[in-house]
């Protein structure tokens, strides 16, 4: 007999449907899979039998056949165990034909017949929304984000018997056996924003440091932190998050679908709905940074789409993972080529990055600093120029004196007042790129930065004169535009002025350091 089911999987973070047609027929016994499978889906032959096996349900010796349509696009994953057992149920007759129609279904397979958690349910509901599904059965443990979608029924199963007791039961009954599940997530964005564990109060003596940060957050910029040990870089980095303005319910839908394919989503978490805050260490390959590998997953910069991805110790990093950003920032999003297709992972990220001087850490005090020219040049260069072309602000960090850290004396802003100055220059934003497709200064083309970042005369001339002076690129000059852009915003001016444009351009490297 012949059963057709309704499933779902992913590439790169899109999602399509499946069509799991199953065939059971008299012959030689035997289980045969086909439709460009991954190991994990071949073994699900294997899970389906012993999971069915297990919880009671008889298979009678039989040929049987499963396809997995479209055959043109390659199965990961674990997810379709569920979909290829409830289409030979129906085949076997154990439930009445039509039952399981207009229903998707996703789930791993336990061999005791538990149905166990799985990456990717957030895009396929989605996807299965788009396409007109009715009903979506997923495991419990998914069932939080899957429940956030709205205009799709969402139940969650545990195991192969609660479901086949539902398939079999009568329709007023259903709702009894598998509760319809419903998260409404313009709720999730209503609590208000805890306490953070860390702030910026903390930070004592950089207040130069701390604006740039402020700066940084207010327009989505990329920072750079250039100081010697324990100066408090990554202190700041680590408080970046707590200012940046929450994110919006289309941007957290965003994040939520990254984290869900990469399988990193927690079993209670209906949403991400704070800003990601991704720091690897210095030692991580390139792949895993890009994505990608040979079962292809989104990497560090994708996870920290929407958020801040902060790399601490910068020169230690491997040149070519360093450079394999360039084309990231640019873009927004990574290309990962592969054999199989090329899939497309979003990498809208703003980059937090901090480094010593050189070796020792302590130059350009020569009385602590034993580093050689040479060495000095050596260790700095491995941040290229490039790299350092698309970083909007760099600041030094200098020793923090002892007398600013005793007594009972005002430690600038903290993070409240910089969220609140984060916001109102956000809001700014939002008026001005009102029909366009930019949200933060930063992210204007260069095409558009003269019609957002309108220059006076005297502006103008002050431009002209920066340029010729500190030989900036293309790139370098739009961004100066861009961070004076949002210098004015903090300030709640309309115009840029030459004090805005002077700031700004105090924010690149300095040549002491990159010779």
């Amino acid at each position: 007999m012949y059963s057709k089911i309704i499933s779902g999987a992913f590439v790169g973070i899109s999602a399509y449907l499946v069509a799991v047609e199953v065939d059971v027929s008299p012959g030689l016994p035997s289980f045969n899979m086909v439709g460009s499978l991954s190991c994990e889906v071949r073994e699900a032959k294997e899970r389906v039998w012993a999971a069915m096996k297990n919880a009671g349900l008889d298979i009678p010796p039989s040929h049987i056949t499963v396809n997995l349509s479209p055959a043109d696009l390659r199965k990961e994953g674990t997810a379709l165990d569920l979909p290829i057992a409830v289409g030979m149920l129906e085949a076997l007759q154990y439930f009445s034909v039509g039952r399981a129609k207009d229903i998707l279904f996703l789930g791993e397979l336990g061999l005791n017949g538990e149905v166990k958690k799985v990456r990717g349910v957030l895009p396929v509901v989605q996807e299965a929304v788009k396409k007109g599904i009715k009903e979506c059965i997923v495991p419990k443990a998914n069932v939080a984000e899957g429940a956030v979608i709205p205009g799709i029924i969402v139940r969650g199963v545990g195991s192969m018997q609660e479901l086949l007791h539902f398939l079999q039961a009568k329709e007023e009954d259903r709702d009894v056996l598998l509760p319809p599940q419903s998260i409404n997530a313009e709720k999730l964005f209503e609590k208000k924003r805890t306490p953070d564990d860390v702030d910026f109060s903390e930070v004592t003596g950089q207040e130069s440091a701390k604006r740039a940060a402020l700066i940084a957050a207010a327009g989505f910029h990329n920072l750079l932190m250039v100081g010697p040990p324990g100066a408090g870089k990554s202190m700041i980095a680590k408080r970046i998050p707590g200012i940046l303005p929450p994110l919006t319910l289309k941007e957290s839908l965003e994040v939520t679908g990254i984290v869900s394919v990469a399988g990193l989503l927690r079993e209670d978490q209906a949403l991400v709905t704070e800003r990601p805050f991704q720091s690897p260490h210095h030692t991580i390959s390139q792949s895993a940074l890009t994505g990608g590998g040979s079962v292809p997953r989104p990497g560090i910069i994708s996870l920290a789409h929407r958020g801040v991805l902060f790399l601490d110790e910068l020169p230690e990093f491997q040149r070519n993972v360093l450079d394999s950003m360039r084309q990231p920032m640019e873009n927004h999003e990574i290309q990962v080529v592969r054999v199989n297709g090329n899939l497309s992972y979003p990498a809208d990220f703003m980059l937090v990055c901090a480094m010593n001087p050189c070796y020792c850490g302590y130059y350009p005090d020569r009385n602590r600093c034993r580093c050689t020219e040479s060495q000095i040049k050596k260790y700095m260069g491995k941040v290229s120029g490039p790299i350092l072309d698309r970083i909007d602000l760099c600041v030094e960090l200098m020793p923090v004196d002892i007398t600013g850290m005793q007594g009972k004396a005002r430690k600038g802003m903290d993070s409240a007042e910089m969220r609140n100055a984060v916001e109102r220059a956000r809001c700014r934003q939002e008026r001005r790129f009102a029909g366009a497709e930019y949200r933060f200064n930063s992210d204007i083309d260069g095409a558009d930065v003269e019609k957002y970042c309108v220059l006076g005369k005297a502006e103008q001339r002050c431009m002209k004169k920066l340029y010729q002076t500190m030989k900036f690129s293309v790139r370098v000059y739009h961004r100066i535009l861009k961070v004076a852009r949002t210098i004015a915003d903090l300030e709640d001016k309309d115009n840029i002025t030459e004090e805005h444009l002077l700031e700004a351009a105090c924010y690149r490297p300095a040549k002491e350091y990159w010779i």
